[in-house]
């Protein structure tokens, strides 16, 4: 719950930096501590005591923000993501082939801005936003191939359900949603299974 907090306190501050008013709604407050513990006991009791554990749980940290801040600023901060992508391009190096974190963060990265922009086209607005093209980088970087793509996967699946409530709820076809927190949730439950 501690390292929830911290995460908590960390978007204040950020939010802050960025110039924007953090919420004190109880799933604004309370929704990254309970996901942070969550996802750190369920990180414990899969890995145990060991140096992956702490991996993990860093990265698992950083998609809990993401989720959080995104949901509640439509953001993801440059200041959370890239030196994420630093730690996790440097642990992937020491993966075989070392390259293939490099190349499956720069496709999904590619593939996202593919999307945003054909999207932008069509519809003649933001349909996704660079964050999102970001956080597809970095989850290329820390889960690899084929990891990743069963990660955007879960993350577009999730975010169409959502879509499709959020339509059926608002009796409206006007609106947007967050696509990071959903991509974000993909990326833990990947983590989550790997060892």
């Amino acid at each position: 719950a501690a390292c929830g907090w911290l995460v908590r306190w960390g978007s204040v501050r950020l939010a802050k930096l960025e110039g924007l008013e953090p919420g004190n709604k109880p799933w604004q407050v309370w929704g990254p501590v309970l996901a942070s513990a969550l996802v750190l006991a369920a990180f414990g009791y899969e890995l145990g005591a060991t140096w992956l554990l702490i991996l993990h749980c860093v990265f698992g940290l950083v998609l809990v923000q993401v989720v959080f801040f995104d949901l509640e600023h439509r953001l993801i901060l440059d200041r959370v993501i890239f030196p994420a992508m630093g730690l996790a391009l440097a642990l992937s190096i020491f993966s075989h082939p070392w390259w293939a974190g490099l190349a499956t963060g720069l496709g999904a990265g590619l593939l996202f801005a593919l999307i945003a922009l054909i999207g932008a086209l069509i519809f003649k607005a933001e349909a996704m936003g660079f964050g999102d093209v970001k956080l597809a980088v970095f989850i290329g970087l820390l889960l690899g191939w084929p990891s990743t793509v069963t990660a955007l996967f879960y993350g577009v699946f999730l975010a169409g359900v959502v879509s499709i409530g959020y339509v059926i709820w608002k009796r409206s076809l006007k609106g947007t949603i967050a696509y990071g927190p959903y991509l974000a949730v993909g990326a833990l439950i990947l983590l989550f299974e790997m060892r």
